[in-house]
């Protein structure tokens, strides 16, 4: 494989992709911390965000964005929402033309609700953009354990293409033309993790898991269509499978909040000990305000967002989704 790959990003999942790329082609990343910069390169880890891990010794780190994009073939955004259009127009004067742009990032912008494809063509127009999404946590694909992902692009040439750059060993990688889909899925799945965790931390049950999962794949698959996501996307690995995962692992950022919410913590405590963004607390707002415009119903999001935002507590949220007149499974919500 002779494409070269340009990684923006220094965190958990950005190194961890970086790290199976580097397996196949030559992979240059950058991380905003220059002491990060420094121990990939000596030490090939990161014990900031992958404890323990070793990374593929070919993999470069670079201090500058251009000294990391300039020769890509494929750039990757391994991002936050907050800061993705912001690192991308700092790369922009440094990207070749028509080089492909692949989103790492699972959430909406703040105030425009653009999923990062849509700010890729924005703000690079002619630039292929997709995304690679699915149940994917970091620590668990750097040590080596079975995983599958989604790339997603419309141009299934490029996205065949980009398969195989970032398949290697037990991580396994679909193609899908549904970009909308895949994004919204991603993003989406974060805030019903949230719900999840509540539970947890509360000392809810199993059933009570299964019940808050599988209604939050309702509501996100509702959504989802309703955007222009395809009804099959949300079945496969960046729908459900993405939403099991970030339910259930220990690992889950997004989960841990809730977790921690569920236990009575105030959420800027919660968020003050995490070195790692946890995108459903800012995505729930964004989530709401599409919705409504769209005359679509969304409980679980909504109780969320009224914990995060509004000062209420879990025991609120669970009273508010109980109240809720029950109707058939196969109705709106």
């Amino acid at each position: 494989m002779n494409l070269r790959i340009g990684l923006l990003g220094g965190g958990s999942w950005g190194t961890t992709v970086a790290s199976l790329t580097a397996r196949n082609t030559a992979t240059k990343m950058w991380a905003r911390n220059a002491e990060t910069v420094d121990e990939i390169n000596k030490y090939h880890t990161n014990e900031k965000y992958l404890p323990g891990a070793k990374l593929t010794q070919s993999l470069q780190a670079c201090y500058t964005i251009k000294e990391t994009v300039e020769d890509a073939d494929v750039i990757v955004m391994g991002i936050p929402t907050h800061s993705f259009r912001k690192v991308l127009e700092e790369a922009k004067p440094h990207i070749r033309p028509w080089v492909p742009i692949v989103s790492l990032s699972k959430g909406l912008e703040q105030g425009t609700q653009l999923r990062m494809t849509e700010i890729i063509e924005l703000v690079m127009p002619g630039h292929p953009a997709g995304v690679l999404t699915g149940p994917n946590l970091a620590r668990e694909i750097i040590a080596g354990q079975a995983a599958a992902s989604v790339i997603a692009m419309v141009d299934d040439t490029i996205a065949i293409a980009l398969q195989k750059v970032f398949r290697t060993g037990l991580f396994r990688v679909y193609t899908n033309d549904d970009v909308i889909g895949c994004e919204l899925g991603g993003a989406l799945k974060n805030i019903i993790a949230i719900a999840v965790g509540m539970g947890d931390g509360a000392g809810a049950g199993d059933n009570t898991r299964s019940a808050v999962i599988t209604r939050g794949l309702a509501e996100l698959t509702r959504l989802g269509i309703a955007l222009g996501g395809k009804p099959a996307t949300f079945a496969g690995l960046a729908g459900m499978g993405d939403l099991v995962a970030t339910c259930i692992s220990g690992y889950s950022r997004n989960r841990h909040v809730g977790f921690q919410l569920g236990q009575g913590r105030k959420l800027n405590e919660i968020i003050a000990e995490m070195n790692m963004v946890a995108e459903g607390v800012k995505t729930c707002g964004v989530v709401l305000d599409v919705a409504k415009k769209l005359n679509i119903e969304m409980p679980i999001t909504t109780e969320v967002y009224k914990v995060i935002n509004e000062g209420n507590t879990v025991k609120d949220a669970f009273k508010g989704l109980l109240k809720r007149d029950s109707k058939s499974e196969a109705e709106s919500d």
